[in-house]
């Protein structure tokens, strides 16, 4: 057998395409390592994506079986989904679990607001669908002032605050933790004499001629916030 040989000379380098060469590889995300040889226009799929591991095709996998892929535009649309009619029966849990309303019969002199479903996908940090989000929320432009509320609040977190707290816990010593309250407006009470409507596809035909009286504050009340 013949030796190789070591010593063999170098194919020369066009000096020419180093710089895009380098401009290009300067271009790609960290997770790239492409040989000196090697074009960008060989590189099929999205540069910008990155590389793409098992792990993260079986999350895809995973969340695409089991939520939803289309945001429905209403609720005829949403009640022919399965996975919507999911995420609408966890809302409604979650009404019932805070105790937000109770059923009364609906008279005339009632002022009575209507309600509609929002729905949203939850999304995670690399854009992948991980929930689907059904709100039931409050036509607040329907509340008349004097009698439905009587003042409106909205909270907003200053950033000279945050500034400060951060500050003071540091020079205390303290040790700070975040925490997201899961549907937080329907934890507060609230004063006025408010009724609704039944959730739309969700009405009680044995009860056609009732409402819900709010014991709770609800997403999309001018009071709620308060």
């Amino acid at each position: 057998m013949e030796k190789l040989d070591c010593c063999a000379e170098k194919q020369p380098v066009d000096s020419s395409k180093q710089p895009i060469e380098i401009l290009q590889q300067n271009e790609l995300p960290k997770e790239w390592r492409i040989p000196r040889d090697l074009s960008v226009e060989n590189i099929i799929g999205q540069i910008k994506e990155g590389v793409s591991t098992r792990s993260s095709i079986s999350n895809f996998c995973r969340h695409t079986a089991l939520v939803s892929q289309v945001e429905p535009k209403s609720i005829d649309e949403a009640l022919k989904d399965e996975k919507w009619v999911e995420a609408m029966h966890e809302e409604l849990n979650t009404f019932a679990r805070n105790d937000v309303w109770f059923m009364v019969p609906k008279i005339a002199e009632m002022n009575i607001i209507g309600s509609k479903w929002v729905f949203r996908n939850k999304l995670d940090e690399v854009g992948l669908i991980t929930r689907n989000k059904a709100g039931l929320v409050a036509k607040g432009y329907n509340q008349e002032e004097g009698i439905d509320y009587g003042e409106t609040f909205a909270p907003v977190a200053r950033l000279e605050g945050v500034r400060l707290l951060l500050a003071f816990s540091c020079m205390s010593g303290l040790k700070l933790f975040q925490m997201d309250v899961k549907s937080a407006f329907l934890n507060g009470f609230i004063n006025e004499e408010v009724y609704v409507e039944q959730p739309p596809g969700f009405e009680d035909h044995q009860h056609s001629n009732h409402v819900f009286k709010l014991k709770k504050a609800w997403y999309g009340l001018k009071q709620a916030p308060r």
